[in-house]
């Protein structure tokens, strides 16, 4: 086994997990996909740290799927947080590595599976799975936040409004805006208050997206049966944008237009109040060609939040069930993925969406929408956005095509 290249090193263990047998030991290895190689190798002299090194290695090259990250972004992940993930080790037991603590917290998100299935994978007892990963999850948050959800300045808005104007020809929109419902299971002596629309217990990620489908603010741990807008008034991003602190840019005209000034805006759906800085679409009765063409351009930039919650799950797929953890673990897992989720994005190579794949002739209907009167600044915004649209320095040469059947 001294020679033996990493390739060989893998394929003996596959076969010992496959016919639980090994070759170097008369009895059966411990410590699971990752104890196995280590103690076989362990008979060949072989420091136990560089064998789960080179085991992990192959793994990640062998399967994408299996932590869905590339080997340099979990060395850079890792890197990040080795200091905070590093224990002693006690004369009673060795300390979990961070690599190990790291690799099962990943393959948690990665999978959904739950903690038991884990513990026959990993051989860790399942409360001690369980506390690594509630661990990990809330130092991701904590080490990372800051890192890949920067507090903004205007110079960054900017560049975020130059982003959709050149993606979607919106311009002068800071982000997409939308709730998304996360599964739990339901709390104990909860009543109602997370139970949603939908007919199922969650609690809600309130998130804000650029064009590149990276969150840029996000509000974590909302009852599921609170609305979209109620939530937004209440959160923290809420309250900064009514203060005037989301460093937003002073209004300026829009491009080629000779008309007023037009506020940057976020966009969101019918279920959010509309505001001097927020804009949702006409209501669907009576809708013109001049409303019908609104509508679908701001439909158009909204959908780049509907493909970040698209890319969320699909990567980390603990959301496609429900979380069995109460709101507050829960909390904290889906504030690791969101912070994973910009982490991945910026560290490895991003295939764009195909925005042409999803439907744009209509915007969603809500029946959560709060039928509030939006106020008169918000109307006269909605308005000059809506003539710039129809303008010939603002229209485009197929939105009449593409609200074909609409009118």
């Amino acid at each position: 086994m001294a020679d033996d290249s990493e390739e060989e090193v893998v394929l003996h263990w596959l076969v010992s997990r496959r016919w639980g047998q090994c070759s170097l030991l008369d009895e059966e290895p411990e410590g699971g996909v990752f104890g196995s190689i280590p103690l076989c190798l362990n008979a060949t002299g072989k420091d136990t740290s560089i064998a789960f090194t080179k085991i992990f290695v192959c793994i990640l090259r062998s399967s994408f799927a299996f932590c869905r990250m590339s080997l340099g972004t979990f060395d850079c992940l890792l890197s990040s947080l080795r200091t905070v993930l590093t224990f002693m080790d006690t004369n009673m037991r060795r300390s979990i590595t961070p690599e190990e603590r790291l690799i099962v917290t990943l393959r948690f998100l990665a999978t959904g599976n739950s903690f038991a299935s884990l513990h026959f994978e990993f051989l860790l007892g399942t409360l001690t799975i369980s506390r690594i990963v509630l661990h990990i999850c809330q130092v991701i948050w904590e080490q990372l936040r800051e890192t890949v959800m920067p507090q903004l300045k205007v110079d960054d808005r900017l560049r975020i409004a130059e982003g959709f104007n050149v993606s979607v020809q919106f311009p002068n929109c800071l982000g997409a805006m939308d709730g998304k419902h996360i599964r739990v299971k339901k709390p104990p002596h909860s009543g109602s208050r997370f139970f949603n629309y939908k007919h199922h217990f969650s609690i809600v990620l309130m998130a804000v997206a650029d064009s590149n489908y990276k969150f840029i603010m996000v509000n974590i741990g909302a009852y599921g049966s609170t609305s979209d807008a109620r939530i937004f008034s209440a959160s923290r991003m809420g309250e900064r944008l009514r203060a005037n602190q989301l460093a937003i840019p002073e209004s300026r005209r829009l491009p080629g237009s000779a008309g007023p000034s037009a506020p940057f805006v976020f966009v969101a759906d019918e279920g959010f109040a509309m505001t001097h800085h927020v804009m949702r679409p006409f209501p669907k009765r009576g809708l013109d060609v001049r409303r019908c063409i609104y509508n679908y351009r701001l439909t158009r930039a909204c959908r780049y939040l509907e493909c970040a919650f698209g890319i969320l799950s699909s990567k980390w797929r603990v959301f496609l069930s429900s979380i069995q953890m109460d709101p507050e673990n829960a909390t904290r897992v889906i504030q690791a993925c969101v912070v994973l989720h910009n982490f991945t994005h910026i560290h490895e190579a991003f295939s764009s969406v195909d925005l042409d794949e999803f439907p744009t002739t209509t915007v969603l209907d809500l029946d959560r929408t709060m039928h509030k009167r939006p106020g008169t600044a918000g109307i006269a915004v909605r308005e000059i956005f809506a003539d710039y649209f129809l303008s010939p320095e603002g229209s485009l040469p197929w939105q009449r095509d593409a609200i074909h059947g609409s009118v």
